[in-house]
Order: C-alpha cells, then structure tokens, then sequence
C-alpha cells in the first residue's frame, strides 16, 4: 500500500487506511469500522486526517459514532480531536488513565517531545478533546456498535492507558502495540517498549491475554493487520524477552546509558520500510524504555 490507499481487512467490515505517519508507508494505520454505529480505531497522528475523512467517505460512513484509542500515545490518539471536530457527533472513547490527557494534550506533547526529539516534525499539534465528548473505558467494558459488540481488554504493558479491542462480530482484534510492530516488506514481529511505563511482565501477559482470545484477525497499530495464530503472540514473547535481556548486558558492558542507547542505534540493520534515519529512531526510543524498566525491576 502507498500512503493514502484504502484496504480493506480480510473479508471483514473493517478497512484500514494508510495515513503515512513520519513518511513512511504503512505505518500510519487507522481502522474504519462499517458498523450500523461506525466508528475508527487509532486515528494516528492528526497530520494527515484528511485522508481519515476521505477514506470514510470512499467506504460510504458520512458520520461517526465513535472514536476509539487504544493508548493515547500521539501516534495513535494524535488525531482524536480533529475527528471529533469534523463529525460533531461522535463520542471519543478512551481508558480512564488516558481521559485527561485528551482534554487537555499539553503533558503528552512534552512527553512525546522529550521521547522523540527530532521526529517531532512529524507531528502536529493535537487538538484537545471536549470534555463532554469524551467517555472513560475501563477493563471488561463493552462497546455497542449496534450489529456487533466491542470488548475492551485493559493491556497496560506498553502504556498504563492501552486497551485491545475485540471485535466480536468479525472476530477482529485491534492490537494497538500490545501485540508488537511487524514493519510491511517483513514476516518478523519487532518491539515496542518505549520510556517511560514499557513493562516488560504486564507486556508477556498482553500478549498471552491476546493469544487466548485467539481472533481470527489481529490490526497491529502500524502496518496493517493480518490472519491471527497464537503463535504471532509466542514470537511476540521471544522477541521481547530476548531485547531486555540484550539491553541489559549491553549496560553491564558499557556502563553509560547514552552509549547503550547509540550502541543499537548505530549497529541496527535499516528495517524496510523504515530505512536507515526511521529505524535508528526507533531503536533509541525502544532502548530507552527497556533502561527505564530496568531502573525500575
């Protein structure tokens, strides 16, 4: 897919649209979901939401019911107030952890600015959310989109205020970065454990806890979704494991966090389609999560 393509998910109501976060194809994934009460998954960064509102059209939704976030992690809640803006009449869903946050973005762009320093370009912005335009989501709620029901699962290893949504009636799950980050171009499930909550226990039980509903789908956060096995999720568990534990000799090597942090950004192989400048980006941000976990263990 090209930045701006439309697709739809498996033989599913869900389509998913790539909005291109940080220039690179694929990894802006927002998910509209055909519903008798439509609603999007992860409205991405906000920078490119006029594809958002085109791609609804393309697929017939001239009005949104809902707004749901997996975590309000800019990249994937960035958007929120800017839909909320061009459809009136929907209600954006959150967890409660994240609720405040979208009122009120200004701790959350700090955050994100000291997390990502020069990838900062590729934001914008987020628009607050009205305070009465936005619902809290607890673990165990469930969301009625009129010809099938939602469950929010509380996954807080990669951020306190992430949840996974179940689709039920067509058996999609979307992921958020609960399930990992398969980059398109590659058959492998990369990490995601940036600072400053990456836990890696609560991460190992979000995959299993994904693992057992056993979807016939899984929507990752970034590049698109995929035919489900639980053994994405055993790779996922691998994979992760096996970062921390590289992490943490590479500190008892090195004793200086910085130049662990540089050590895998210089020796990462580009990750297509990330390239070069992406994939070192993503190493640092990953690297500093796990030092903080660490600090933290």
């Amino acid at each position: 897919m090209a930045i701006g393509d439309l697709a739809a998910v498996s033989s599913t109501d869900t389509h998913y649209v790539d909005v291109g976060a940080y220039d690179v194809p694929g990894y802006g994934s927002v998910y509209l979901v055909d519903a008798e009460r439509p609603a999007v998954v992860d409205p991405g960064l906000g920078t490119n939401v006029d594809l958002v509102i085109d791609a609804l059209d393309e697929v017939g939704i001239d009005d949104l019911t809902y707004v749901l976030t997996t975590h309000v992690h800019l990249d994937h809640a960035g958007g929120a107030g800017l839909l909320a803006e061009a459809f009136p009449g929907a209600t954006v869903l959150t967890h409660e952890i994240g609720v405040d946050h979208l009122i009120d973005p200004s701790r959350l762009v700090a955050g994100t600015k000291a997390a990502v320093g020069d990838q900062w370009q590729y934001y914008v912005d987020p628009k607050p959310v009205p305070e009465d335009r936005i619902e809290p989501l607890s673990g165990g709620d469930t969301i009625d989109l009129g010809d099938r029901t939602v469950d929010v699962i509380h996954a807080s290893g990669h951020a306190p205020h992430q949840v996974v949504f179940h689709d039920r009636g067509d058996d999609v799950l979307f992921s958020g970065d609960a399930g990992g980050i398969r980059p398109g171009g590659t058959g492998d499930l990369f990490q995601t454990s940036p600072p400053v909550n990456f836990d890696l226990e609560t991460c190992l039980d979000d995959a299993a806890t994904i693992a057992e509903r056993n979807p016939g789908t899984i929507c990752f956060g970034h590049f698109g979704g995929t035919d489900f096995s639980p053994a994405l999720m055993d790779e996922y568990a691998e994979t992760l494991s096996a970062w921390v534990d590289r992490v943490r000799e590479k500190r008892a090597e090195l004793n200086d966090d910085e130049a662990v942090v540089e050590h895998f950004a210089a020796t990462a192989d580009p990750i297509e389609p990330w390239g070069a400048r992406k994939t070192r980006a993503e190493y640092r941000l990953n690297v500093r999560g796990v030092l903080g976990y660490l600090d933290d263990d």
